[in-house]
């Protein structure tokens, strides 16, 4: 009876020993599988543009309030907010009320002039014939300079009023304000604001370890929201010699010629100075992984023993498809661009040909 059992046994043993080494080969290549497959790039130094990329508000290169200097009524504004206008060109019109009263004036102080200038012309004729005095002339002198002199002030003062009830803008430009309508009674505000904007200026402010790299006469591309991807071109034009002690930064000044007269104040625009070149590390942006949660930025670096460092880097600019790196990666590395998902710090990978 125990002959015929030993059969049986024999090859369950066999079977479970050629199970265990078919489960054993199951496990080797299972863990050869693990091992992540990725693809590299080479990357290296060069020397990149250094752009500065500033935001900054259009701004007139002058304004001019135009009010009148004795408080009146308006009769008309002839410009409405927005419109153009010419130097020379008249924007309002006052009530003329107040000239009357000014132009008597002058006619009394013209009188008075020609009445001192008589009693003067007699007193001198008097004096060659022996019929006067020497201080009798002086006196009637002094009249006459002091009745030339009350012309003078009413005469101008009749200019003033004249000036005051037709006012004409000195300068071409924009209406960018208008305070009153016609009936009010001029007040404390200007009654129209004129903005020339042939050229503009664009003020934007830098940092104190980009301010030896800015100059005068450097040029600047500016965009505007308004225009799309349409460059500007604009130059500097005044850097300031002082920081600003709340942003530690200084004020650069920037002149957009507009002859067009496109280019308005209060336009949102972008401006890029070129700051020269630096050499650095240029990586594709395929290579660059985000840390979730955080916002570092690493990039997975191959090593000689077929494994990978997750290396922290500083971006710089976007260029293209790549990023120019501030620091993290040397020149002459391995990264990899594909399959980062799968992987982690000292992790051996397989390099994909």
């Amino acid at each position: 009876m125990k002959k015929y059992l030993i059969l049986p046994l024999s090859i369950a043993t066999l079977l479970a020993a050629s199970c265990s080494g078919e489960k054993e080969k199951e496990t080797d290549k299972s863990k050869e599988e693990v091992v992540p497959t990725v693809k590299t790039a080479m990357v290296s130094a060069r020397d990149v543009d250094q752009l500065g990329v500033y935001t900054a508000t259009v701004e007139p290169q002058i304004i001019n309030n135009i009010s009148s200097s004795m408080p009146n009524r308006i009769k008309q504004i002839l410009v409405d907010e927005g419109q153009r206008v010419s130097a020379g060109q008249k924007v309002a019109i006052l009530d003329d009320i107040n000239t009357y009263s000014y132009e008597t004036q002058v006619n009394n102080a013209r009188a008075n002039l020609k009445n001192v200038e008589v009693n003067y012309n007699r007193a001198v004729e008097l004096l060659k014939i022996g019929g006067g005095t020497k201080q009798q002339v002086d006196a009637m002198e002094i009249q006459l300079i002091n009745a030339k002199n009350s012309l003078a002030q009413a005469e101008r003062a009749l200019r003033n009023a004249h000036e005051n009830t037709v006012l004409t803008s000195p300068i071409s430009g924009v209406v960018t304000a208008r305070n009153y309508d016609p009936g009010d009674m001029t007040g404390n505000l200007p009654i129209l604001t004129v903005a020339r904007v042939q050229p503009v200026k664009i003020v934007i402010n830098v940092t104190e370890s980009e301010l030896p790299r800015v100059h005068k006469g450097m040029p600047a591309s500016i965009k505007f929201d308004t225009y799309g991807n349409e460059e500007f071109t604009g130059t500097v034009t005044t850097v300031m010699p002082t920081v600003d002690a709340n942003s530690r930064t200084f004020g650069v000044e920037i002149t957009l010629g507009n002859a067009d007269g496109r280019v308005l104040p209060g336009m949102f625009g972008r401006v890029t100075l070129n700051l020269g070149k630096a050499n650095r590390v240029v990586v594709p942006d395929k290579a660059v992984v985000k840390q979730q949660g955080s916002g570092n930025q690493y990039v997975y670096v191959l090593n000689s023993d077929g494994t990978v460092s997750y290396n922290q880097v500083e971006l710089g600019q976007r260029l293209g498809e790549e990023y120019e790196l501030l620091s993290g990666v040397e020149s002459g590395s391995q990264v990899v661009i594909n399959g980062q998902s799968k992987l982690a710090n000292g992790v051996k990978v397989k390099v994909a040909k």
